[in-house]
């Protein structure tokens, strides 16, 4: 089949879901069902189809049938948790063309690698409300650019408040599944997430079938696990290298043993979706020790997938992402996070049938 039909299927196969997720709210027909099989993890939202981190990807996720969706946490200087992929925030928001924030631009070393931009310690939370979202990769995901200035900066707190309207919405309770990023770092600027962390997921009461939390940095989770919330805890895991600040490599923690080690403390571990391809055994390990599996970051993209399941040259035209995610569902990965839940959602469903 040529690269162009094989494309257009993709497309055609995700319009009708697409369609509802957009719609506004009370004319969609969100959907109100999770079908059996892996729980899906909106990226972020659903970051394919919006500007990362806000309103409108969150809800579209929801919409077109995620289980969880996923907040990236960082700090304001006055401590208030806000959602970015990073707390460098000048290819996410406008402050680079605000020039009243002009003088806030600043290098930081930020888990030992100098980054130059704007920071979000640096800033307090009614400062970051004047900013306007923009698409993170707007070579990439071009269609994305529309949106750009439409949201805002959101709190963990917006999160939650909005995860319990969707769940309201679409009849199905909807988990956040929160982030500490650079945890380490923040930390030695007297910013730490974990206190905080804690103190808003007590004031919501928030349950194990509302949150699960996650860290790349076992000491962070070890922090939040001491204050015994009763949630669960996901170890996601690097695929070279180690978690800032500690001596164990990401190799280590996917040995039979480290895994062992992992499940003493947490329920799930969140590796690259390249670490559970064969030869490697890590799906199969981690199952023995008591863990579940939830891999990262499955994408449409061509330059994003398998060079068996690329269509075409083009690396920003989507490829066969139905392909990749029946060979993870086949293996028995427990969930998929992904920038397109829609498609992860219909792939599901073709596993179930």
């Amino acid at each position: 089949m040529s690269p162009a039909p094989r494309r257009r299927s993709v497309l055609l196969a995700t319009a009708a879901v697409t369609a509802a997720a957009t719609a506004p709210a009370g004319a969609a027909t969100p959907v109100r069902h999770r079908a059996s099989g892996p729980l899906v993890i909106g990226h972020r939202g659903a970051a394919g189809w919006r500007p990362e981190h806000t309103a409108d990807a969150y809800t579209y996720a929801v919409r077109a049938g995620a289980d969880w969706i996923e907040p990236d946490l960082v700090p304001t200087k006055d401590h208030v948790l806000v959602v970015r992929h990073e707390n460098e925030i000048g290819g996410t928001t406008d402050v680079a063309g605000r020039p009243e924030f002009a003088d806030r631009r600043t290098t930081r070393t930020v888990d030992g690698r100098a980054v130059t931009g704007w920071f979000t310690e640096d800033f307090h939370l009614r400062e970051l409300r004047t900013l306007r979202t923009v698409e993170r990769l707007p070579l990439v995901r071009n269609r994305n650019t529309v949106f750009d200035g439409r949201g805002r900066v959101m709190t963990f707190q917006e999160v939650i408040d909005l995860a319990r309207r969707l769940s309201g919405e679409s009849g199905r309770r909807i988990a956040v599944f929160p982030e500490t990023k650079h945890p380490t770092y923040f930390r030695s600027i007297g910013l730490p997430l974990e206190e905080e962390l804690i103190r808003v997921i007590r004031r919501n009461r928030l349950t194990a079938r509302e949150c699960v939390v996650q860290s790349f940095e076992p000491s962070s989770l070890h922090r939040i696990a001491a204050a015994r919330l009763g949630l669960p805890f996901w170890q996601a895991l690097g695929t070279s290298g180690s978690p800032y600040g500690h001596a164990v490599t990401y190799r280590d923690m996917m040995s039979p043993a480290g895994l062992r080690e992992i499940a003493s403390y947490a329920q799930w571990i969140g590796p690259d979706k390249s670490s559970l391809v064969p030869p490697h055994t890590l799906l199969a390990d981690a199952h023995a020790a008591g863990l579940k599996v939830g891999a990262y970051t499955f994408r449409a993209e061509n330059q994003y997938l398998p060079a068996a399941h690329r269509r075409g040259t083009a690396p920003n035209d989507f490829g066969d992402a139905f392909a990749e995610y029946a060979f993870h569902y086949g293996q028995g990965v427990d969930a998929v996070v992904t920038d397109f839940p829609d498609i992860a959602v219909q792939a599901r469903e073709g596993l179930r049938r």
